[in-house]
């Protein structure tokens, strides 16, 4: 006859293999953070992402466009993201890329507004000067292993000049008068390219519809594109202007390549 020891009472079998007892808490594995067993990060992974951001000169000033598509992997998922901001009435601002890592870096820009207005000094940020800070904001994140995963474009006026910039997750950036990011790299910058060598004096509204053009190339060449884009324009005369969303007319008939017997 066996008899049971009495931290038996006290010492039940595990619910699973190697769980734990009642009372006590289950290390998951990937949650310790040991040398053995590191932690799994998601900060390098982007989420919810945007697609291209589109930037141009015209004759009198500025104008970058982006959809409004955040995609979840490869669901378009969200509807109505905005990818363009007014920085102050010098400077407009386009992202592409993981959104949530957007919304973070706005939130700093904003505040930076803020403290300038409160200095009430004179003083405004100028383009090239958040076109340098955001090279070292992203070389410094990615220097550390964990870059913010963002293409940018900065348009603005300085000086009576016009400015278009871009800095993308590694800190690599340049100034040009037509850039494109994410596809768009590929398929939209030798059109704007080309319209922009044939009319380097493009008024506001050639510059509008050479816009709505790339646009509509890239919704039916990107599949992570959306048929809805914000304009945002910057000019001497008018300031800041964000337009939008505008609406892409599309027909997909072709896309079916029926043949008749």
């Amino acid at each position: 006859m066996s008899f049971l020891n009495k931290s038996d009472y006290f010492s039940p079998a595990p619910f699973w293999q190697n769980g734990p007892a009642p009372g006590a808490f289950y290390n998951f594995p990937g949650t310790t953070s040991g040398p053995e067993n590191l932690p799994i990060k998601r900060t390098q992974t982007p989420i919810v992402t945007g697609t291209s951001v589109i930037g141009l000169h015209f004759k009198d000033g500025i104008i970058i466009a982006a959809d409004t598509l955040g995609s979840y992997g490869s669901l378009a998922r969200y509807r109505n993201c905005e990818r363009i901001m007014k920085v102050n009435d010098n400077i407009i601002l386009g992202a592409g890329g993981d959104y949530a890592d957007f919304q973070y870096l706005r939130s700093i820009i904003e505040q930076k507004i803020l403290d300038e207005r409160c200095l009430d000094d004179g003083f405004t940020l100028k383009p090239k000067a958040l076109h340098c800070w955001l090279t070292r904001v992203m070389y410094n994140k990615r220097s550390n292993f964990d870059p913010l995963w963002n293409n940018f474009i900065i348009g603005g006026i300085e000086n009576d000049k016009l400015f278009l910039g871009t800095v993308d997750k590694l800190g690599t950036a340049y100034v040009d008068p037509v850039i494109a990011t994410g596809y768009g790299a590929y398929m939209a910058t030798p059109i704007l390219a080309k319209a922009y060598e044939a009319n380097k004096e493009m008024s506001e509204q050639e510059a509008t519809d050479l816009i709505y053009k790339v646009m509509q190339v890239l919704f039916y060449r990107d599949a992570r594109s959306f048929p809805k884009y914000n304009i945002a324009v910057i000019t001497k005369e008018k300031g800041v202007e964000i337009k939008g969303p505008i609406t892409i007319e599309h027909n997909w008939e072709v896309a079916t390549m029926r043949t008749e017997s």
